[in-house]
């Protein structure tokens, strides 16, 4: 079993944290926006919690992956497209958690080729910098709820092998 890193309480405290940080910056128009299949655990969370702190986001989802084996290459296939309109909206991207940023980083790009006015981005855990080969992270996101170690980390909709995303704290497996 993994090593708890936090626990359920402080995983949901941390993210009515971020939420009422949030409130601030959402506007009436935004459109929140999951990147599955990891991030499903957060953004709902996170939309409640805005949602408790008087503000209300439509919602949807994008579902990118890599291309085959090769997960470096930044190359993403999009699984599901996204099913609302973003033009000349404000659009919160919610994902689990920052580690190289590819992902993040082509969401962002999809959101602004749609037309979206402004892009948030907020992920639950952000790791500590690659800088693998002398290459930087591609993202970074503009608003985090916790800082992770880097360790492998499972638990909160972050997986081992499709094993352990279901956990409702975070946990390391090294």
């Amino acid at each position: 079993m993994p090593t708890v890193l936090i626990d359920e309480a402080e995983v949901q405290q941390r993210v009515q944290v971020l939420a009422d940080l949030l409130v601030s910056y959402i506007r009436p128009d935004c459109v929140g926006i999951c990147l599955l299949t990891g991030g499903i655990w957060f953004a709902a969370d996170l939309t409640r919690a805005l949602n408790r702190s008087g503000r209300d986001i439509a919602f949807d989802a994008l579902w990118l992956s890599s291309y085959g084996d090769d997960h470096h290459s930044g190359a993403m296939l999009i699984r599901a497209p996204l099913q609302r309109p973003v033009e000349g909206r404000q659009v919160l991207i919610m994902d689990d958690v920052l580690d190289t940023g590819a992902s993040l980083k082509i969401a962002v790009e999809i959101v602004r080729e749609a037309g979206a006015a402004e892009v948030l981005t907020a992920v639950f855990a952000r790791k500590p910098d690659p800088l693998k080969d002398g290459n930087r992270r591609e993202i970074d996101a503009d608003f985090t709820a916790w800082e992770a170690p880097a360790r492998y980390l499972v638990g909160y909709g972050l997986d081992d092998g499709g094993k352990y995303r279901g956990l409702p704290y975070v946990g390391a497996m090294d």
